[in-house]
Formats: structure tokens, C-alpha cells, sequence
């Protein structure tokens, strides 16, 4: 396997064998083959696709680069749930812990902010003290004891996809449907699960712009999802505008304790209660959708899914005695507003735009090696269907370093559309 010649081959529109791709990837992993090379045939990839044959090889090939967990000793139902990425999505962190209270395990390996989109670690990581890279001993033992643990990929755990997840991220080659299913089955597959719902977003803030790729992406997530024996079902929802009222690093961590309490934002909950249902009712503890979003409700309404989320940030090393102050943690030094500039109905949002913006702000990385600001986020204060009057606040952004805060103001001047006619559309489709 000379690498320059597999590059050819995928560039030039060629299907890649089982055996030359596990040698390419298997030597990449190795340090053999270098970045420049991979990122060529990241974009073959990208520019010409895969077929069935060469996708499922993929997964394969990244799942077997590393340990696979065994939750078979459990007498649990043994799920996941992810998203495709979009702008204020926080619904992991609301419903890992409501369904762990529901009675199901929930070992969820989640990714960093990718491109426009926020990474559910990310986010963890600004609670105090948590930890996000437990060995797979230490993940196994939290999932048995609690139900749930949530961390990113550690070294054991597809170490083929973290490579080149990481790539992906600077070379522009994100929106590869086929790279996007290979490196989420993956991780999912290594888990250990046994049911899996996937919330596809489709709209200006997704990956998938238009419901017809939107559809080819789900269609790829459950023809692999069944290969790898999986139960797996996708669901659409609409990512026109953020999710919620936050979008960023510690606000949406608040957001979804507010939601855990009961307080959640409409759609963030929506969300939440549709993905929810698909589980329970794999997992056999609901057979009605209806009865699957009433337990859910009355869960939350318990308390119990907010214990369970304090347990698990007790289990990873934080104190759940700072969430009783997570309202003053990470308070930010600096914030400006982007206000109306003519009174009607907001008619639409840029999210993709926005979500380029939170990362300037602070909250995701440009290049591997940028830090980010726990403090910075934004608020929406209206949303589309919603009536503004000209000069007052649209959106709110925050953060701890003034020129980040002004270059975010100037790159969202022209974001959202206000007209004369209210307009609605689905969240779910």
C-alpha cells in the first residue's frame, strides 16, 4: 500500500479495499503516514464519497483501532443519544441524566466544538472540577454504579476517528456525509450500546442545509446502526435558528440545570422529550410515545433527573455543591447587545453565522491549539416569530475578553431578518 497511490485511487473516484484502507489508517494512527496525507484523502473522500462496502470497512476499521466496552453484565438497557451538531444544543447534558433516572444506562462518549457548532465536552468541562477523560475503567465502573457517565474519546476508545475528527476540523472537511457517519457510529458502536436515536438538524445552523441531505445522512446512520446490529432511529428537527435561549460554554450548562429544575426553554425541551421517547420506547419501559413524554415530564418534576445530573458531575470529580451556585460561576467581565434596528416580527436568524460568531467570541476554536472562555456566550432575547421593537435587544453576548466581544458585535450586525408578517415553522419535522 503505497499512500500517494490510495489517494489517487479515492481522488480519481476508485471504491478503496477493506485491506488498503486498514493499512492506511492503521499507519496513520502509527505516526507513519502524516497529516498532509491524510487530510488529501480526507478531501478525496470528500469531493467523491463512499459506498456501503467502504463505509461499514471504515467504522469498522476505527472502531477495532481501539477497545470496545462490554455492558452485557448489566440488566439495563444500554443506550445513546447524538446530535449532528448544531447552535445552543445543550440537550445532552438534560437528557443523559433523564434518562439514567428513567432506569436506562447511558454511557455517552461526546466530541469537542466542531466547526460553527458547540461540543458537548466543551461544556463539561466548565463545570468545576469535572472530568471529561476518565480511563474506560473509570467510565465502565461510573456507568455501573450511576447509570450514566459522559466523557470524550480517550486514547482506548476509536483512536483512528479522534485523529482524524481533529483534522476534519482544519482542513474543511466537516461536512462529509460519510465522514460524519462513520466517525458518530463509531464511538457509538465502541460503547457498548445496544439502542441508539440520532437528532439529524437540517437548516441554515446544520451541516445538512437541505432536507434531502439531511435524509441521505439519517438513511447512512441506520443503515449502519443495523449492520452493526443497533437499533437505531433519526429524527429531523429544524436548526433555522439556535436551540434555546443560550448558546455557548457555561450559560448553556445553565440552561440545561434550569431545564433539569423544570425552567427549560420550550424548544430545548421539545427536543428533549421527542429524542427521550425513541429510547424508552426501544428500551421497552414505555409503548406509547404520549406515556414516554408524561414519564419524562414527571421525572424531571421529581427531582430525580436533577439528582442523577449531580450524582454524575459527584462520580466525575466535581462538587454538586457548586451547582447550588451556578448562577454566579463564570460570570463574565464584558457584554454588548445587538439591537433592532426597525420594529416587526423576526423573520429569520443566520445561525450558521451566529455560530461562527460564538467561536470568535470564545467559546470554540479556530485552530487546535486556541483556548477557550468559559464565560463567553450569547443570549437570545428574541427568536424568529417573535415581535421586536426597533433599538431594543435581539441578542445579548458576554465574555471575559473586550476586543473578542467587539469583533463578535460587528460580525452579527446583519444576522437576523426583520419584517412585517409573523411567521412560524415546525421545530420537529
Amino acid at each position: 500500500m503505497i499512500p500517494a497511490e490510495l489517494i489517487k485511487q479515492k481522488r480519481n473516484g476508485a471504491t478503496l479495499s477493506k485491506n488498503d484502507l486498514r493499512k492506511f489508517i492503521h499507519e496513520y494512527v502509527g505516526n507513519t503516514i502524516p497529516d498532509y496525507q491524510m487530510s488529501a484523502l480526507l478531501m478525496a473522500i470528500y469531493f467523491n464519497g463512499m459506498d456501503d462496502d467502504e463505509l461499514f470497512s471504515l467504522v469498522e476499521i476505527m472502531v477495532n483501532s481501539g477497545k470496545k466496552m462490554d455492558f452485557s453484565n448489566l440488566d439495563l438497557f444500554v443506550a445513546d443519544k447524538h446530535s449532528t451538531g448544531g447552535v445552543g444544543d445543550k440537550v445532552s447534558i438534560i437528557l443523559a441524566p433523564l434518562l439514567a433516572a428513567a432506569g436506562l444506562a447511558i454511557p455517552m462518549i461526546s466530541g469537542r466544538s466542531l466547526g460553527h457548532t458547540g461540543g458537548t465536552l466543551d461544556k463539561l468541562e466548565t463545570i468545576p472540577g469535572f472530568r471529561t477523560d476518565l480511563s474506560l475503567k473509570e467510565f465502565q465502573s461510573a456507568v455501573e454504579q450511576s447509570g450514566i457517565a459522559m466523557i470524550g474519546q480517550t486514547n482506548e476508545i476509536c483512536p483512528a476517528d479522534r485523529k482524524m475528527y481533529s483534522l476534519r476540523d482544519v482542513t474543511g472537511t466537516i461536512e462529509s456525509i460519510p465522514l460524519i457517519c462513520s466517525s458518530i457510529m463509531s464511538k457509538k458502536i465502541a460503547e457498548g450500546i445496544q439502542g441508539l436515536v440520532l437528532d439529524v438538524k437540517i437548516g441554515n445552523g446544520a451541516f445538512m442545509k437541505k432536507t434531502e441531505d439531511a435524509h441521505m445522512l439519517g438513511n447512512m446512520l441506520k443503515r449502519i446502526g443495523g449492520h452493526f446490529g443497533i437499533t437505531t432511529d433519526i429524527v429531523y428537527s429544524n436548526m433555522n435558528q439556535p436551540l434555546g435561549r443560550t448558546a455557548g460554554l457555561w450559560c448553556e450548562v445553565r440552561e440545561a440545570i434550569d431545564s433539569l429544575k423544570g425552567n427549560g426553554p420550550a424548544d430545548t425541551m421539545e427536543i428533549t422529550y421527542e429524542l427521550g421517547s425513541h429510547l424508552l420506547l426501544q428500551a421497552g419501559i414505555s409503548d406509547k410515545l404520549d406515556h414516554a413524554v408524561t414519564l419524562q415530564k414527571s421525572i424531571i418534576d421529581s427531582g430525580k433527573a436533577l439528582d442523577k445530573f449531580l450524582e454524575m458531575v459527584e462520580t466525575q470529580g466535581g462538587n454538586p455543591e457548586t451547582i447550588e451556585q451556578y448562577k454566579k460561576l463564570h460570570l463574565p467581565q464584558y457584554n454588548g447587545e445587538i439591537t433592532a434596528e426597525k420594529s416587526g416580527f423576526i423573520q429569520s436568524i443566520n445561525t450558521y453565522e451566529i455560530g461562527l460568531a460564538t467561536v470568535v467570541l470564545g467559546c470554540g476554536r479556530a485552530k487546535l491549539s486556541d483556548s477557550i472562555d468559559p464565560s463567553a456566550g450569547m443570549e437570545f432575547v428574541k427568536k424568529t416569530g417573535e415581535d421586536i421593537q426597533k433599538g431594543k435587544p435581539i441578542i445579548r453576548c458576554f465574555n471575559s475578553d473586550k476586543s473578542k466581544l467587539q469583533n463578535t458585535l460587528k460580525r452579527l450586525k446583519s444576522v437576523i431578518q426583520i419584517g412585517e408578517k409573523q411567521i412560524t415553522q415546525p421545530l420537529i419535522y
